[in-house]
């Protein structure tokens, strides 16, 4: 599947501190730091977390994750646009345009209208349709505010429900009243597909097969939790043995030659081997700047030359690796979206996973009594829920 790349312009290093400080304060963060909520990795023991707690389910893209920022431009009466990745880098972002639901008392949309001090959640991705064409698309997953209204104390259906009648409409209102126009927007927003976790089924017989763009597993969500910064336990990533992989950074260590050789030069000082095939070493992100040793990757000669023939530099590089039948890590891609590994207690959580072996079998084996807890729970919530209209308390 094709990979996209980001839009826009990246940002100069003093733009971005300050449009950093702004999204911080909207969050009522103290720190700068990318602000989206990361998964864990699913383990068995979640799966009677399924059984015991309202979960939504989706499809993994395999595509780029992002934010986008909406807000004034230079001017109260300009809007601007901006994607931050991963690296918390931030992509000014032109053709965009996303208006707002017409005041109570009108009717009609003011189609110059636009948001401000809005942060949504989603992933860049590219769908290749049958005859060939790419369009690239950005899938909406949660939103975090919306026109200076936090959302993050609130539930995930409370969240999309309230981003879905105040942006998302507005927004189907817009490409349906100048459908011509929409093909010079840089992306297509959609808003990503949710089901209900029982619905594993239609997830790999319907939702999977049929997608146009990469996917690389499932995420599931907790319904009922608020919206958190960084590593959130209630996010839950799945993959298919063969696709659970650990971002590591990548150094190389090339072998010297044999004394005899350099000593022909006459510099008597060792030499490395630069057309030797290296070691390559595979650390983790230790926290604080810090990195931790954790393994090899395994290449073979033909990888190797491969690797070299990018013509790009490989050491210190961030790459996504996965480990094969025989236990050792191999190379699957660089993640030019990410500027550090995976934290060690990431790769902790990943390495559970992978000894865990949650299969796509062990998913569908428990569909059917997840679906029957979800209907208990909310049999047992309309009971106690109080008939409308009468008064509470005294």
């Amino acid at each position: 599947m094709t990979t996209p790349t980001i839009p826009g312009v990246k940002a100069e290093h003093g733009v971005a501190q300050t449009i950093r400080q702004e999204v911080a304060q909207l969050l009522k963060r103290t720190t700068l730091s990318f602000p989206g909520a990361q998964p864990v990795s699913f383990a068995k023991k979640h799966l009677e977390e399924l059984h015991h707690e309202d979960y939504y389910v989706c499809e993994k893209s395999d595509g780029i994750r992002c934010l986008l920022y909406c807000t004034h431009g230079d001017t109260q009466d300009s809007e601007a646009y901006y994607l931050i990745d991963r690296k918390n880098d931030y992509y000014y972002v032109t053709g965009l345009h996303y208006p707002k639901n017409p005041p109570p008392d009108q009717k009609e949309i003011d189609w110059g209208s636009f948001h401000t001090q809005t942060l949504v959640d989603g992933e860049l991705v590219i769908d290749v349709k049958k005859d060939g064409r790419k369009v690239p698309k950005f899938l909406v997953f949660d939103c975090l505010v919306l026109d200076g209204q936090s959302l993050v104390q609130r539930p995930l259906d409370k969240r999309l429900g309230y981003f879905r009648s105040n942006f998302y409409k507005p927004y189907e209102a817009l490409c349906k009243a100048f459908p011509d126009e929409m093909q010079y927007f840089p992306f297509y927003l959609q808003f990503k597909n949710m089901e209900f976790s029982y619905a594993l089924p239609k997830m790999f017989d319907q939702v999977l097969p049929n997608l146009e763009h990469g996917n690389d597993g499932l995420i599931f969500t907790a319904v009922n939790a608020d919206y958190r910064f960084g590593t959130d336990e209630k996010i839950l990533k799945w993959k298919p043995a063969d696709e659970n992989s650990i971002d590591f950074r990548m150094n190389l260590q090339f072998p010297l030659l044999p004394p005899e050789e350099y000593e022909e030069d006459g510099s008597g000082s060792p030499q490395y081997d630069w057309y030797a095939k290296p070691q390559i070493t595979l650390s983790v992100n230790a926290g604080g700047g810090g990195y931790q040793r954790w393994a090899e990757m395994y290449v073979t000669d033909q990888e190797w030359t491969d690797l070299k023939n990018m013509g790009v530099e490989l050491d210190e590089r961030i790459v996504e690796c996965a480990m094969d039948e025989e236990g050792r890590w191999r190379f699957k891609r660089f993640r030019n979206d990410k500027k550090d590994g995976n934290h060690i207690s990431v790769v902790h959580s990943v390495m559970e996973s992978i000894r865990d072996g949650v299969s796509k079998d062990d998913l569908l084996a428990i569909a059917s009594e997840v679906r029957t807890q979800w209907k208990t729970r909310q049999a047992r919530q309309a009971q106690a829920r109080p008939p409308q209209g009468r008064p509470q308390g005294r």
